[in-house]
């Protein structure tokens, strides 16, 4: 028997050795070691790396999917050998506590015990910020090659999931630094984005998911291991630390359960702690930092709404040494700053270590208090299951407000959907309260069975634009909420439900993402003293997606059943099957009021068919449908449309008179070198729905000509600025010093002097140009009869209104729309527009003469949908949109973000009815 032993005591030895030996340093590997100044590994290499890491049998390698530039993006899997070996168990283990369903306590307690921790560790999410993927490479070869107590430990009862989120950004950015043979002149100015269309909102895509890599993370995240720590490495730290981190700052988001707050204060403690016990200052928390937990749209904080213990850090450093300046106020100690740093030269390893110390912090904690955080994912699905299948109000701040208002009143609160909605106000974060209010007032609001959680959300067939309904329907199978489909007609509270209709109830594990997918958001008065500024919101303060997307359903106040058939976790819905359209000698319509029309009405014009919009309304279809004339080359077209897109075509009985032929228009889309966001962003968009587009750089703009290169010209946020800006548009000049010959037409702005000219000759030339968000300030600077509404007039000056008279950042405002104007086409009389402290006009007394009409305006005095509106009352009457005459042509300008990260699908449609030539 001793014999035995020894020989399996031999193996063991002799396998961590091979081991040891068989994987090479990262120095023995990359040439430098992790961290080393002026050094940056890229993807091809990094990749090559963790491959062989997988080698070890401390590891596994994952492909998780593809990026949008086509590489693989992988997922580390790394713990001991022996779970290694048995990862399918230990994953259906972390899927069954997280959706905590058909399980009693003691079974759960069980599984605890018998499960592994899962913790997401990732890096390289916005390429620029160096250190996130590097201390990624450091971290898995620590894990791998360690035999110390704490490792093996970790490793015991830890299973690693390290994860790059941005392949293509980090190949961009490190080969982009290191062809610079002078290490001293190496920089990270590169040309484009560092995700191919939406750089550093790569992390703002998490609810909506547009991109492939946010898809491939999101599944990992809420499908396939859903993990209960999720730490995600960002950069840079505020001036005068080194790194900031949780416990964050209020507010937080009410839809949480209370004891996922506690437990990211108590792990962002044990990561404090660590630093400190090693002696590394500079650790920032709390109101040391900007970071809230409000936001759902990032990788760090859509995890929330699936109990998860979301971590973000945000480290100073990179390959060039930097410095650590003199902040006064940060070297006094204080419950934000315990232990401040001192001004100092910082090299890149120094971040490596930190991240490497925070990184163990987490992976300690989670070892040693395991079945402690599997059960309490547990608890939280448990609780969520519980909130949604009984009468339950959620405490928020309009419910706070409205007692309050009652209060005051002396009379029963308002229980109107207004003031479900948020309209009537917010507290104010530390706001005194008066703490003799009758109970009563109480019981107004938080007993009042009108005011309650709905217990469920339909999703009816019946609307205008169901292929949208779907997609949407989708991004919640994608974030893990069980859905509900109708097999047959159904009724609830005496209104009829066709078969197909989408079901989603609230007794579910991830309750707070159902409501949060459907419910406004009610963000809290946010002010740095009472009368004082705001202060600036980590992210949006609103952004329900139902809303954006304009999706029609019904809320659901009591239990309800049908014949309901659940679809399984992580299964996509397919597009609508309609059928297919018989051959029609008169032509076919097209809906206008459904998005995947313009895909349908794009292949038609490719493939060589007569399109026409109708003019007037006649009985059977709306101004604006589209009439596609019969040909050979048109039933293809549409039976693919039925099939795969959702779009329904009908048959003309005639051809109708009212009507106007559009062409494909030659389309320039703005950007600047860099790259911009909004650009990217309406890159995609157009890409998905079929628009032929170039990108166009200043430099082409001020070369002139344009009517004779293009129909359409798309200025997005942030090519025109308000006027008080300056007269230089857009953030993309640079020096041309260091910039390779291929990309120095790249660079350049544009200007009022120069640019400003050519943009007015290819209007009157007949050119269109549409400008979103700020840059709707060309208006002011063609000298049209619009006027900035947000302005006090002081002394004979226009200034704009104070921050704590008017605030709404990232926010969902209800608009009404002109739905006789051809711009609007297929809208609906109101839409909810995405309102990011975006312009707003008056227009001037003779504006009409002068060929200028208003598109949508704000017709009441609490536009408010979703998020923050302090003074919202300011923008009643505003106009939020206009179209202008300008010589032949026209310019169609969009206060609100209509195509904001391509999110707000509800609104999709104002850009594209002007993207053909007419």
């Amino acid at each position: 028997m001793k014999k035995i032993y020894f020989t399996v005591f031999c193996l063991a030895i002799l396998t961590t050795g091979l081991s040891a030996q068989t994987i090479p340093t990262p120095k023995e590997f990359f040439g430098f070691n992790i961290g080393d100044d002026y050094q940056l590994a890229n993807f091809t290499q990094t990749e090559a790396y963790i491959k062989k890491l997988a080698e070890s049998p401390r590891a596994k390698y994952v492909d998780i999917g593809l990026t949008e530039e086509g590489r693989h993006q992988f997922m580390l899997v790394i713990s001991s050998p022996d779970n290694i070996k048995n990862l399918e168990k230990y994953r259906a283990i972390s899927q069954k506590m997280a959706h905590a369903e058909g399980l009693t306590d003691d079974e759960a307690h069980k599984l605890s015990q018998d499960g592994k921790v899962v913790v997401w560790i990732d890096g390289g999410l916005h390429a620029s910020e160096t250190v996130g993927i590097h201390q990624l490479i450091e971290t898995s070869y620590q894990l791998i090659t360690r035999n110390d107590d704490e490792t093996k430990r970790i490793l015991d009862k830890d299973i690693i999931l390290m994860v790059h989120c941005n392949p293509d950004g980090q190949e961009l950015i490190s080969n982009w630094y290191m062809a610079e043979k002078d290490p001293l002149k190496r920089n990270m100015n590169v040309p484009r984005l560092w995700e191919k269309y939406v750089g550093h909102d790569n992390n703002r895509d998490s609810y909506m998911m547009n991109m492939k890599e946010s898809q491939n993370i999101t599944h990992q995240q809420f499908i396939d291991w859903i993990p209960q720590i999720v730490y995600n490495h960002h950069q840079a730290g505020p001036a005068g630390s080194v790194v900031a981190g949780p416990p964050f700052r209020d507010p937080f988001n009410y839809l949480y359960d209370p004891l996922l707050m506690t437990s990211i204060d108590e792990v962002g403690s044990a990561m404090n702690s660590r630093l400190n016990q090693e002696g590394k200052p500079g650790y920032t928390q709390r109101l040391g930092t900007e970071f809230s937990t409000w936001f759902n749209g990032g990788v760090r904080t859509a995890t929330y709404f699936h109990n998860t213990v979301g971590l973000l850090t945000e480290i100073i450093g990179g390959p060039a040494p930097s410095t650590i300046p003199v902040v006064p106020e940060r070297l006094i100690p204080n419950s934000s700053t315990p232990f401040p740093v001192l001004p100092q030269t910082w090299h890149f390893r120094q971040s490596i270590d930190y991240s490497l110390s925070l990184n163990y912090a987490v992976l300690n904690y989670a070892s040693r208090h395991s079945d402690e955080l599997l059960y309490n994912m547990y608890q939280m699905g448990k609780n969520s299951i519980q909130r949604g299948g009984e009468d339950y109000w959620t405490l928020s701040p309009k419910q706070s407000d409205a007692i309050v208002e009652a209060a005051k009143a002396g009379q029963p609160v308002d229980t109107s959907r207004r003031a479900r909605g948020g309209a009537a106000g917010a507290v104010t974060i530390g706001g005194a309260r008066n703490g003799n209010i009758n109970i009563k007032y109480y019981d107004a609001v938080l007993k009042n069975p009108d005011l309650r959680d709905p217990r469920g959300y339909i999703i009816t067939v019946d609307q205008p634009d169901f292929a949208t309904a779907v997609k949407f329907v989708n991004l919640c199978i994608r974030s893990g909420l069980i859905v509900q489909k109708a097999t047959a007609a159904f009724a609830v509270n005496g209104k009829n439900y066709p078969a197909g209709s989408y079901v989603l109830k609230t007794n579910q594990a991830f309750r707070p993402e159902v409501l949060d997918r459907f419910e406004p958001e009610n963000h809290p008065n946010d002010f740095l003293y009472p009368g004082g500024p705001p202060i600036k919101p980590y992210d949006m303060t609103g952004w329900t997606v139902a809303y954006q997307m304009g999706i029609k359903f019904d809320r659901i106040l009591d239990d309800f059943n049908g014949p309901f058939q659940r679809i399984p976790y992580g299964e996509l819905q397919p597009m609508p099957l309609e059928l297919a359209p018989v051959t029609a000698k008169n032509g076919y319509y097209l809906s206008a009021a459904a998005n995947n029309s313009f895909i349908a009405v794009n292949d038609l014009l490719q493939a060589g068919a007569l399109v026409y919009r109708l003019t007037e309304a006649i009985p059977t279809e709306p101004a604006g449908t589209f009439y596609i004339a019969y040909s050979d080359k048109v039933k293809p077209v549409l039976d693919n449309a039925a099939k795969n897109l959702g779009v329904a075509s009908t048959k003309a009985a005639t051809k109708p008179k009212a009507i106007t032929p559009i062409t494909t228009a030659r389309i320039a889309l703005w950007d600047e070198y860099g790259g911009s966001m909004p650009s990217g962003w309406t890159r995609w968009m157009m890409e998905q729905y079929h628009f032929p587009f170039k990108v166009v750089y200043p430099q082409e703009f001020d070369a002139g000509d344009l009517k004779s290169k293009f129909d359409v010209i798309i200025l997005v946020g942030g090519a025109v600025p308000s006027p008080r800006e300056g007269g230089n548009f857009g953030g993309g000049g640079r020096r041309n010093d260091n910039i390779p010959d291929e990309f120095k037409t790249w660079t350049g702005r544009l200007t009022v002097e120069k640019t400003v000219p050519l943009l007015k000759a290819f209007l009157e030339a007949g050119g269109t140009i549409v400008t979103v968000g700020t840059s709707a300030n060309l208006a002011y600077d063609l000298n049209l009869p619009v006027h900035n509404a947000l302005v006090d007039n002081v002394d004979g000056r226009e200034v704009p209104f104070s921050g704590d008279k008017f605030y709404i950042p990232g926010t969902i405002l209800r608009a009404s729309v002109d739905t006789e104007q051809p711009a609007n086409y297929g809208m609906e009389d109101e839409v909810d527009v995405m309102y990011d402290s975006s312009p707003a006009f008056k227009l001037d007394a003779d504006a009409a003469s002068k060929g200028v009409k208003p598109l949508m305006w704000f017709s009441t005095d609490h536009p408010l949908r979703s998020g923050w509106a302090w003074g919202q009352q300011y923008l009643k009457d505003d106009v939020a949109a206009f179209s202008a005459q300008v010589g032949a042509g026209m310019l169609y300008s969009f206060g609100p973000e209509i195509t904001f990260r391509a999110q707000p699908h509800g609104t999709f449609k104002l850009l594209f009815n002007e993207l053909y030539k007419k």
